[in-house]
Parts: C-alpha cells; sequence; structure tokens
C-alpha cells in the first residue's frame, strides 16, 4: 500500500555530506585516533568510554577534525539554488546534525549565498536531543517550527538520517551522491543523487491551488501508469484531451470527461459544450452523452431539473443522445458541479493525432482569445463590473458570449488529415496553456505571433476592470488549428464564409518542445500561468 502523506511544512538537512560535498570528514581516521571500532558509531563510543576524562579528551579530538573538515569544505552541488527555492515555495528549512553547532558555523564561512541565519531551525549534538538515528532531534526540531513531523521531509546522505526520520513520523529522502547504496535505498521513502532533484518530490507535497492538475505534475503520474493496449490509439499526457479506441474495424471510438465546476449559471450549457469541443478537435462526431450533477444541500427538485433540461436542450441542439448518468444531493460541494462524458465516433482515416504535426505547419485561431472567460466573468461578477464602471450593455454583451462557446462548426469546416494535422481546442489556462500543451502533445515547438492573437476589446476591457490576463483566461470557444502550409489559405477561407473570425498567429518549428513568442519580430518571454486567472480570481473573492 502506498504511504499516504500530507502536505509538506518544513524540510530538514543532515550537514556534512547533504549540504556539504562527501569526503571532507574522515571518520576512519577519527576512530583510529580515539581507539573506536570500525563498525561502532563515534559518538555512541564517546558515550559509552568508562570515565569523564576520557570522554572529554576523545571530544576534543573528535571537534579538532570537524573544524578542520569544515575549513576545507563547500556546499554541494545545487545546494545554493534548491535552498531559496524552498523557502520560496513557504516551507521552512533545518539541520539536524550529528556535528558541534561550531563546525557548522565554521563550515558555512565557504558558502557564498547561505548562512547558517537563513535556517529556521538548527539542532546539533550540542542540543539536548539524543543524536540520529535517535527520533528526538527530528522531534525537537517539529516542536520548535511548530508542525507536526508528519509534515516534515527529513533529507540525508546515511542510513542514521533516515532511521532518524522514520522513527519520528517523517517522510525521508536518501542523498545518495551518484554512490548507490541499495542497503539504504531500501529504507528511504525517496533516494536522489542529487539535491535539485528535491523539487520534484517537494512539488507532489506542496498544496494545489483551484484549478486543474498542473501539467507538470501530470505528466509525471501519466509516466507512472504503462498503458499497454494496442487499440488505445490516442493515449492519456498533457494536451491530449481524448482517448481514441479502435474498434477492430475502420471506426474509432472517441471518449471525452470534463466537470463545470467554475460556474453556476447555464452549468448544462457548459457542461455539454466543452466536452463536445473536445471530441470535435479529433475529427469525431460528439454522440453520447453521460451527465453526473452534484448539488449542495438545500438545492431544490426545481433547480435540478433546470440544470437536466438545459443539458437535453443542447444535447438535442448538437444531435447528441442524452443516454444517462448520475444525480446527487451532496455536502461535499459548495455550488453545483456536472461532470460530462462524451463518446462520439470517426472513421479511422479521419482522426486527427497531434502527433501528426510537422515543420512549417500553420496555426490558426479561432474568434478570440477568452470567450469562455469573458462570457463567466460577466454572468458571475456581473454587479462587481457595474460598480467597476462597466455599463450594463456591455457586460449583456459579454455575457451573450456563452452563445460562442462551442467550436464544432469550425472544427468540422477546418478539414481532415489531408489538411489538418492537429486541433486543440482553447479551455482552462487560456491559450497561454494551450498552446504550450499543443506544443507537448504534438511533439514540436511553436512560434507564435503575439500582435497576431486576436482580443475583443470587451474581454480586454472585462480583464482590465477585474486585474487579469487574457492570455490565461478560460477560453473554450476558440479553436487552434494546425493546418499544412499549403492548405492555410483555403482553410481560413471556409472558415470566415460561415462567419467566423480566424487569424494565423503562428507556425510550427522543428522537432520538440516549447514556445516561442516574438512581436514586432523581437523576441518577448511566453506568459506562463500555474492557474487560470478564473480560478485566481474565485480563490481572491471567497
Amino acid at each position: 500500500m502506498t504511504k499516504k502523506m500530507g502536505a509538506l511544512k518544513a524540510v530538514l538537512f543532515d550537514f556534512d555530506g547533504t549540504l556539504t560535498q562527501p569526503g571532507s570528514l574522515d571518520f576512519a581516521a577519527i576512530k583510529k585516533t580515539i581507539g573506536c571500532p570500525l563498525e561502532t558509531p563515534i559518538l555512541e563510543f564517546i558515550e559509552n568510554l568508562p570515565t569523564r576524562n576520557q570522554r572529554q579528551k576523545a571530544l576534543q579530538t573528535l571537534d579538532q577534525f570537524e573544524m578542520e573538515a569544515a575549513a576545507k569544505s563547500k556546499p554541494n552541488q545545487n545546494v545554493e539554488k534548491i535552498l531559496p527555492w524552498l523557502r520560496a515555495q513557504g516551507l521552512l528549512i533545518g539541520i539536524i546534525t550529528r556535528n558541534s553547532l561550531t563546525a557548522i558555523q565554521c563550515a558555512f564561512r565557504n558558502f557564498k549565498q547561505i548562512k547558517a541565519a537563513d535556517f529556521n531551525v538548527l539542532i546539533s549534538r550540542d542540543d539536548p536531543a539524543r543524536p540520529k538515528p535517535h527520533p528526538d532531534g527530528v522531534i525537537l526540531a517539529a516542536q520548535k517550527l511548530g508542525v507536526k513531523p508528519q509534515e516534515i521531509l527529513v533529507v540525508g546522505d546515511y542510513i542514521f538520517d533516515i532511521q532518524a526520520g522514520k522513527n519520528a513520523g517523517a517522510t525521508t529522502v536518501l542523498l545518495d551522491n551518484h554512490l548507490p547504496t541499495p542497503e539504504f535505498s531500501r529504507q528511504s521513502d525517496y533516494t536522489i543523487s542529487d539535491v535539485d532533484e528535491l523539487a520534484k518530490i517537494v512539488r507532489q507535497r506542496l498544496p494545489l491551488p483551484p484549478g486543474k492538475l498542473p501539467n507538470d505534475l501530470l505528466h509525471d503520474f501519466l509516466a507512472q501508469f504503462p498503458i499497454k493496449d494496442p487499440a488505445l490509439l490516442i493515449r492519456p499526457g498533457v494536451g491530449e484531451d481524448t482517448a481514441a479506441i479502435g474498434l477492430g474495424n475502420s471506426e474509432v471510438l472517441v471518449l471525452k470527461s470534463d466537470p463545470i465546476t467554475f460556474v453556476s449559471e447555464a452549468i448544462g450549457d457548459y457542461a455539454v459544450l466543452i466536452n463536445a469541443n473536445d471530441i470535435a478537435t479529433s475529427g469525431a462526431a460528439p454522440r453520447w452523452f453521460l451527465a453526473t450533477l452534484l448539488f449542495p444541500a438545500g438545492t431544490t427538485g426545481h433547480e435540478i431539473l433546470q440544470v437536466m433540461q438545459d443539458i437535453q436542450t443542447v444535447c438535442a441542439r448538437c444531435k447528441i443522445t442524452l443516454c444517462g448518468g448520475h444525480t446527487e444531493i451532496t455536502d461535499a460541494v459548495r455550488r453545483p458541479v456536472v461532470t460530462g462524458m462524451l463518446a462520439g465516433t470517426v472513421a479511422k482515416d479521419d482522426l486527427i493525432d497531434k502527433r501528426n504535426m510537422r515543420k512549417g505547419d500553420r496555426i490558426l485561431l479561432t474568434k478570440g482569445v477568452a470567450v469562455e472567460g469573458t462570457a463567466i466573468l460577466a454572468r458571475e461578477f456581473g454587479p462587481r463590473l457595474r460598480d467597476l464602471g462597466m455599463a450594463r450593455a456591455e457586460i449583456e454583451t459579454c455575457r451573450d458570449f456563452l452563445s460562442n462557446i462551442s467550436i464544432l462548426e469550425e472544427a468540422r469546416l477546418a478539414g481532415g488529415p489531408g489538411e489538418i494535422t492537429a486541433m486543440h481546442d482553447v479551455t482552462e489556462g487560456g491559450l497561454a496553456t494551450a498552446v504550450e500543451e499543443l506544443s507537448t502533445a504534438g511533439q514540436h515547438r511553436i512560434r507564435i505571433r503575439m500582435d497576431k492573437i486576436p482580443l475583443y476589446p470587451q474581454t480586454e476591457k472585462i480583464c482590465r476592470l477585474l486585474g487579469i490576463a487574457p492570455l490565461g483566461l478560460i477560453g473554450s470557444g476558440s479553436l487552434l488549428i494546425v493546418c499544412k502550409k499549403d492548405c492555410s489559405h483555403q482553410v481560413e477561407k471556409r472558415i470566415r464564409k460561415a462567419g467566423i473570425d480566424v487569424a494565423c498567429i503562428g507556425q510550427v518549428l522543428e522537432a520538440g518542445q516549447g514556445i516561442r513568442a516574438v512581436k514586432d519580430d523581437q523576441s518577448v518571454p511566453w506568459p506562463r500561468f500555474e492557474v487560470d486567472e478564473l480560478a485566481r480570481l474565485f480563490a481572491k473573492n471567497t
């Protein structure tokens, strides 16, 4: 069974061989000088010497060795990079060591960016706690930091560090310094070779903000679940919003599931259209819809019926069959949540797979940035927008953006694999995240011309008033179309003829991953958003 781990609040480091490079302290020489057997730990040997005079003399010898080692010790690789990063995540950091405090302070003279005072706690052998592997030091550090041992990560390069952490109830990380020690690794929760690998471990233990799971975590998590079913043509991955399953003939079943959590008004419309959009990006026709409806306690039957009717109305309009689901009233939610599951079909030869992107392909964007976000902001923050000076007519116009969040028509008009190499609808995280996802799923770098990205004036105004960035705002209603270079103009012409705005905003570069943004032919940073701007706004107002 996987060990259950809660949120992390502190990281405790061993000193020698962990924060400093290994090898500065010659344990064999120390043991030989004080007469300690090689298999016996030094501090325990000294503690059991028969006379006080012998103990004091041995400690003086140990102190001398430690001070000489401290004077020539150097920071371990990447230590002075990872420690500031940990502090930037809001974590407390500390040291727990069998060394003396004086030796530690001496060693820090060789650090350039970190000093002893940067640590929130420092437990040495001078403190009233039994040394590692006893858990006393970890427990004492937890008390001084005001956290529970279970909220601590203990990092060290020796078995005593691991045993002390585990005995206290903390999570443990063995730093093997590129010298694997399997007998130690078996006892630790994690094993790393360089301290910069801590970032991935810590990232999984930090509380996440509202919104979808960050793509870096999603990538790491999915890598742990190998899928061997040959029928699965499009597998789970960053930027892959659907699964495609070969049915053994010339037909492919395309599946999609997505919850609606940001809105309460018109939630049924969103639930159907957001799922249908993703189905359409694979070239499939959406056909069968199931809905799981969760309502907070106190919801009336009439309110539930209204959502069901909205779902059925949209399904009928899109020629989708509402074929089942589940409805529940629960105190697990504070506002209605609708999770849709939609299935569609497409001929195998017409399946659009993002992995078919090639260098030179053109990237088109339909409509404008943040269509869905504009509608949600107007519907959920109407009174606040009026207080900020936005006219009622303008707010109504933005509310009506809801009627444009379907991309089914432009996906149909775009064409098939003969012209189109990939499609990706803009959802949570906005255009900025969608382009990154497209690059990841398509396994190619992308060049985007920032000055060509279309932005509705209503969207610009509503975002300016609420202090959010349009490129990071949820954007269903906009479709990214990747088409072959010689087909670009024909695709644009077909879409415009249907009355749908479309613009060429970039092109596919060489194989790889990443975005190159340019404005007025000058390179500019590509914006990144840890969470959708809408989720950030909701969090700030709750």
